[in-house]
């Protein structure tokens, strides 16, 4: 089969999601509205984080670096989702899509690892709190940060620079939404078997072993809350639980369906359905589940929409 030669201005076609769908439009306006919220949300999110000293403790800041990751991360992918769609020939240089590759992979693993750490501190303050300035104390807080940010990236860097070192077919084509591992492989012109192992273990050490600390953290910490006195408390401790499972389980399920089933198993339709969901959608309801329910957070929203906003509006 012939190749082609990436040094000399080729690209591929980006077909995504939208071509394929039903009703386009639709779901154009839908991800340009899931993309808004995103941007509003995290951002509204990281200033009030910043700018309120109240919230410069250990749990805050690790939500200021996940607001900040899905506002990189959705940014990575949704804004050339939507351009493609309005384009007639929708192209991605091979620098392109190395570059969004390296980008997804970094902040996919980057908020992997920090989802993590956060149900850690979330079972470190309600499991043993009077130890919780010591577990958790900024130095670690900022080693955890440290650690979710180098990782995933030298990470992804290798999968890039080995991903396309492949010779590609003249068939370029990706049906996906954005350059990503699986779907690129598909295109390659060699055997890349051992390599799909090499990702597998990836996926396995990114996405499964997170999530098992995530799940155990949470199950220690209900078994906590059950023993509580307060029935309103129990309640309350109940609810956000669910509520983060739930975004936690739409992340890693999407994500371990792209990177740790077998491709046999892949379909281009549940492969862009899978990545919308931890690219767009996830980064859309971070900031709802995760903070803007939280008193404290709405408080210092309040207080940075009263101090800035609000009376700018009033000298019109």
């Amino acid at each position: 089969m012939e190749h082609w030669n990436s040094t000399l201005g080729s690209g591929f076609l980006l077909t995504g999601i939208l071509k394929d769908s039903g009703s386009p439009e639709l779901l154009c306006a839908t991800i340009s509205a899931l993309y808004l919220m995103a941007l509003t949300s995290n951002g509204l999110l990281l200033l009030v984080i910043t700018k309120d000293v109240r919230l410069h403790v250990p749990m805050y800041l690790l939500l200021g670096q996940l607001s900040l990751m899905d506002l990189l991360f959705t940014s990575v992918v949704t804004p050339k989702a939507l351009v493609d769609f309005l384009r007639s020939e929708p192209t991605i240089s091979f620098g392109g899509c190395a570059l969004q590759m390296f980008l997804a992979l970094s902040l996919g693993g980057a908020e992997d690892l920090l989802l993590a750490f956060m149900a850690y501190d979330r079972y470190v303050a309600i499991c043993h709190p009077l130890n919780y300035m010591v577990l958790v104390s900024p130095r670690v807080c900022w080693l955890m940060v440290a650690t979710s940010w180098v990782l995933p990236s030298l990470s992804a860097l290798g999968h890039t620079l080995y991903t396309m070192h492949y010779p590609f077919c003249m068939s370029r084509k990706i049906r996906h939404l954005l350059c990503e591992i699986p779907p690129l492989l598909k295109l390659a012109c060699a055997d890349t078997s051992r390599y799909q192992l090499m990702v597998y273990v990836t996926g396995v050490t990114f996405l499964l072993l997170p999530l098992s600390v995530i799940v155990t953290s949470y199950t220690l910490i209900l078994f906590t809350v059950l023993h509580m006195p307060s029935n309103e408390g129990r309640q309350k401790a109940l609810v956000t639980c669910s509520s983060h499972l739930t975004v936690v389980g739409m992340f890693y399920g999407a994500a371990t369906f792209m990177y740790v089933l077998p491709s046999s198993l892949h379909s281009p339709k549940q492969d862009n359905i899978s990545a919308v969901f931890y690219t767009i959608v996830t980064p859309a309801l971070n900031p709802l589940i995760y903070s803007l329910r939280n008193k404290e957070v709405m408080g210092a929203v309040r207080r940075f929409l009263g101090k800035y906003i609000l009376p700018t509006q009033s000298t019109f």
